[in-house]
């Protein structure tokens, strides 16, 4: 189904017969800007956009600064002046010459006819009322239907895995709005105002804990949170600094004007868009708020807007509507207000979820560049300036790409009432229409008096507390308005529900009454003289009192003095006759004592090669980190050791190999010389006619002598390899010996002595449940 916008306009600027605007809701989801100057017909053309969406079947909601959009519930299926007659203004009419009731027939005959110029009646008029619901909501007025947004801080259904950043942008909006109507701006990265009111909301969202804002800023007292960032709550935003705080958004609380600010439903988005199975057009009605106020409500709207977009199935189709009247202020070009950033956010990822935001304002220099970007529907009025027209054009071709600018200038130069120019850029072209006759009567904006008047019979009225009733009726058997005292030597406390271990314990923040628990404090001593081991630890549980004392009602908890308050919000208290019994707490002293004298023991891990004892709460992990650390540092030990003692042995054994070789080389070459002599000798006396004496060529002294020279040589050089064989293999040894060293670790189990249990603390705490 195609929105019937109205008709195509010819050169003449007269209305073509028969060539009517289609527009497909589908172009929608990349979103679209109406631009017009006041007078242009701009708030028609919204209201003409929003009655199609209806027609067809998609919900819209509108946010309405001025008012004007309320005239979606003025529809007259009569078309009798009765029914136009509260709306007609009479001082209007006396300067036109006639009566109110003359004003209210010339108004209806008016409307009768230009319906019946588009093909329209009051059948048409009777089917829109009849297939959607049309509501006004007045956030901080009772005038029409009241909404909770303020004090409204439900837990999202959304996966904190998945949609963190989602959630987030929710929370942030919220804080930045909230801190906007106390004039706080504040800065969500330097703001403490801003971190602290954000970290407690996303700690108790992370729980699927639903907030409220009296309950808010009872914690910023109170935090449920220890830490923001690395820094103690207390020395980020000291207590003093943080009941001014408190205080201040307290006054906002407390004032009557601001009583109707948490009047009315709950913000549901799905109930917005949709009621008993029809369309609905919910519009937000914010002319009576000012600036800060309207930031506050745009932003928490749209901001939940988005979280509900994120829990919805992917869609091509338009699947809803979001309509802004007038968005000068909200999403400037340059400063940052709070609604920017779900608008922006909104615009960029809309389009996935068949979500489509329609803007419209009277200047282009309104809107930040990146959301004109966004926009793939432009519908252009009347223009007061060249400046503007050359924002808008500026815009248009940065959104489309290329396109005539020169045909767009041109078409948008000479616009008259009522006549538009369409571009989008899923067209080829852009065309001029002027718009159709609203089935709504458009008779300007409304007060909150006459919004009074549009209220349904069966709208939200604010539950009245019945103060006749006794709350103690409803208290359980044995509650008291007044905790029950201990003995004198048992201390008192309530339990912080930002204490860690709170959830353990079962604590409700919301619940109305308090339960006693009995917190204990323990000193426990292990002593294992044989393995040098000595140990004193602490001990810290809970048992509830007055319970049978059995080992499984003993919780285990590491608690501290920061998990105990001194005071506590008034409530009824539940107790048993154990509270006041000092045989209970004795009771409970023996127990303890006997089921850590039975069943207390530590696991201690020994190393006996290396004497090596873990030390307390280390891991066996870690100790055997430690071993292989410490078997390292004994392999090099003995290893330098080793190498210490052999080096002069080999050494020696070099020198003595050295030597040798000396040794031989002098013998060879005295055996070489003795040669050379005998030769010399034998060529004489061939000379001389004697017969030579070769047996002198030789000789048996310098053969033995190099033959023992060569034998020490192949001695030394043995026992020098010998000598390095034994290095290797001693080395090998003390590699081997440590090898492994882990696999060496014992377990020993240290038990404890009853004489080395001392309860040091025992403490009555009553828990909120």
């Amino acid at each position: 189904m195609t929105f019937h916008l109205g008709g195509a306009v010819g050169d003449d600027g007269g209305r073509i017969p028969g060539a009517d605007i289609e527009y497909d809701p589908s172009d929608l989801t990349t979103h679209g800007v109406v631009i017009g100057m006041t007078g242009s017909g701009k708030t028609g053309l919204g209201v003409i956009y929003l009655e199609e969406a209806l027609r067809s079947g998609i919900p819209a909601l509108i946010l309405d600064p001025k008012g004007d959009m309320t005239n979606l519930l003025l529809t007259f299926p009569d078309l009798a002046p009765r029914d136009f007659r509260p709306w007609i203004d009479e001082t209007a009419a006396a300067r036109s010459g006639r009566s109110p009731d003359e004003e209210a027939e010339s108004v209806a005959r008016t409307w009768r006819e230009g319906l019946a110029s588009w093909g329209l009646d009051g059948t048409d008029i009777r089917q829109l009322r009849d297939t959607s619901e049309m509501t006004i909501y007045t956030p901080g007025s009772n005038a029409g239907v009241p909404i909770d947004i303020v004090g409204d801080l439900s837990a999202p259904e959304l996966s904190w895995d998945s949609e963190a950043e989602a959630i987030r942008d929710a929370i942030d909006g919220y804080v930045s709005g909230l801190l906007g109507l106390v004039d706080i701006e504040a800065d969500p990265i330097a703001s403490r105002e801003h971190i602290l009111l954000s970290n407690m909301i996303e700690h108790a969202w992370r729980s699927g804990t639903d907030l409220d804002l009296p309950r808010l800023i009872s914690w910023i007292l109170t935090p449920p949170v220890r830490k923001l960032g690395v820094f103690d709550v207390d020395d980020f935003y000291p207590a003093k600094d943080r009941r001014d705080l408190a205080l201040r958004l307290n006054g906002l609380l407390a004032s009557p004007s601001f009583a109707a600010w948490m009047d009315g439903p709950p913000l549901d988005v799905e109930s917005l868009l949709w009621r008993d199975g029809k369309p609905a057009a919910s519009i937000i009605y914010l002319a009576h708020l000012s600036d800060p106020e309207r930031q506050f409500i745009v932003t928490a709207i749209l901001t939940r807007v988005i979280t509900w977009m994120r829990a919805q199935p992917g869609a091509t189709e338009l699947r809803a509507l979001i309509y802004m009247d007038e968005v000068f202020g909200f999403v400037p070009p340059t400063a940052q207000p709070p609604a920017k950033r779900p608008i922006l956010t909104l615009l960029k990822q809309g389009r996935a979820f068949g979500i489509g935001l329609l803007l419209s304002t009277q200047n282009p220099v309104d809107l930040d560049y990146k959301a004109m970007s966004n926009a793939g529907t432009w519908c252009i009025g009347r223009l007061q300036t060249e400046r503007d027209k050359a924002r808008v054009l500026e815009a248009v071709t940065t959104a489309s790409g290329e396109v005539d600018v020169a045909s767009i200038d041109a078409l948008i130069s000479g616009l008259g009432k009522r006549t538009f120019l369409l571009h989008s850029t899923r067209d080829a072209r852009p065309v001029l229409f002027t718009t159709r006759w609203a089935l709504s009567y458009l008779r300007g904006p409304m007060t909150r008096e006459e919004v009074a008047s549009l209220k349904p019979s069966d709208a939200w009225v604010s539950p009245t507390p019945n103060h006749a009733e006794d709350p103690a009726e409803d208290a359980p058997p044995g509650a008291t308005t007044a905790p029950p005292v201990p003995p004198s030597d048992v201390a008192v406390a309530w339990l912080d529900p930002a204490a860690p271990w709170a959830a353990t314990v079962g604590l409700d923040p919301d619940g109305s009454r308090y339960e006693p628990i009995v917190a204990l404090e323990v000193t426990v001593h292990y002593d294992e003289s044989r393995i040098g081991f000595a140990h004193t630890d602490a001990f810290e549980a809970v048992m509830e009192c007055g319970r049978p004392l059995t080992p499984e009602g003993l919780i285990v908890v590491d608690h501290d003095a920061r998990d105990f308050l001194e005071t506590a919000e008034a409530l009824t208290y539940v107790a048993t006759e154990a509270v006041g019994d000092p045989d209970c707490y004795r009771d409970v002293r023996r127990f303890v004592t006997d089921h850590l004298d039975r069943h207390g023991a530590v696991t201690v891990y020994r190393h006996r090669d290396l004497d090596l004892v873990s030390r307390p709460e280390e891991t066996r992990s870690d100790f055997e980190d430690r071993v292989r650390i410490a078997a390292g540092n004994a392999t090099d030990a003995q290893m330098s050791e080793l190498r210490s003692r052999f080096e002069r042995r080999i050494r020696a054994a070099r020198r003595d190999y050295e030597d040798a070789v000396r040794d031989a080389d002098d013998a060879a070459e005295a055996m070489e010389a003795q040669r050379a002599d005998a030769l010399l000798d034998a060529g004489l006396d061939l000379l001389m006619g004697r017969k030579p004496n070769l047996s002198r060529a030789g000789g048996r002294s310098a053969d033995s002598r190099l033959a023992k020279a060569e034998t020490r040589v192949e001695r030394t050089r043995m026992d020098y390899e010998d000598l390095g064989r034994d290095l290797e293999r001693r080395a090998a040894e003390i590699t081997d010996e440590w090898a492994d060293p882990e696999d060496r670790i014992e377990e020993i189990t240290v038990g404890v002595e009853r004489d080395d249990i001392r309860v040091d603390a025992i403490r009555l705490v009553w828990v909120r449940r």
